[in-house]
């Protein structure tokens, strides 16, 4: 399908690159990726998507907007508190870029509806701030086979990973289970700086790109930390072996997915 003069003169910087071109701007506009959590990750991560052409992004959260989401969550505005999450993200999104089709899942990702929402897009984006939402997220991918960005903010750090079925480690390959119930802080409960995550969400947004045009290396089989009180990343090698993950491995001995509690899905 070739493209109107306008998309042509809205993706005109994209176009120009050599590592896209007309043909990677269309690959954008037919691309679709899940958002999961429109909070201090996903609302950076789902304008740039917008911005960039990805013709349908989906955005699943369960909550409303309040006053103190704002200082990060950069999709919502003061008129928006009190308005569910996901039409606050669409509405910013389509004022933004017309072209991008938003779909809008005002609900709590679970075991029992994650494969359905996941099923028809492309890469999916974790932008959830608890470990079991965290946990569902990866094994439900692996399980389906799709290509995911996880990503964590907490105080002045951040760190993101990729995962590429078959390519490198899963997220349950680093981290195995997740920690007992409050022996890690939530961002609601130690702070995090606002701009942590424009930074960190706008990497995963990178990562779904790239993904989408096959460029470049993506952060498979590495984690990036960032420490924004020094000013340093950091890119560490995973451990390769996967072969005795308990949901990726060759004998997977997780096969069923787990709600190890309610595993809402936003950055509160």
């Amino acid at each position: 399908m070739a493209m109107t003069d306008e998309q042509i003169e809205r993706y005109s910087r994209h176009i120009i690159l050599n590592e896209v071109g007309a043909k990677g701007q269309k690959k954008l506009l037919n691309a679709k990726v899940l958002i999961i959590g429109a909070g201090g990750l996903g609302a950076p991560a789902a304008m740039y998507l917008a911005a960039a052409g990805v013709g349908t992004i989906g955005i699943a959260d369960a909550d409303e907007v309040d006053l103190s989401n704002l200082q990060r969550q950069i999709i919502h505005a003061t008129a928006d508190i009190g308005k569910a999450k996901v039409q606050s993200a669409k509405e910013t999104m389509n004022a933004m870029n017309p072209d991008v089709t938003v779909n809008t899942y005002r609900e709590f990702i679970t075991s029992e509806n994650i494969m359905d929402i996941i099923a028809d897009y492309d890469f999916i984006i974790d932008g959830t701030d608890n470990f079991p939402a965290k946990f569902l997220i990866n094994d439900a991918c692996v399980m389906a086979k799709k290509p995911f960005s996880h990503a964590g903010i907490i105080r002045f750090k951040g760190q993101l990973m990729t995962y590429v079925p078959g390519e490198g480690p899963c997220y349950r390959c680093v981290f195995k289970n997740p920690p007992p119930k409050d022996a890690v802080p939530t961002c609601k409960q130690a702070g995090v700086i606002g701009a942590m995550g424009g930074v960190i969400g706008s990497l995963q947004a990178m990562e779904a790109i790239k993904y989408i045009l096959g460029v470049g290396d993506l952060l498979t089989g590495y984690l990036l930390t960032y420490d924004a009180i020094t000013q340093e990343f950091r890119k560490i090698k995973l451990p390769q072996d996967t072969h005795n993950c308990a949901v990726c491995g060759d004998h997977p001995t997780i096969t069923e997915l787990i709600d190890y509690e309610q595993a809402e899905c936003p950055d509160k």
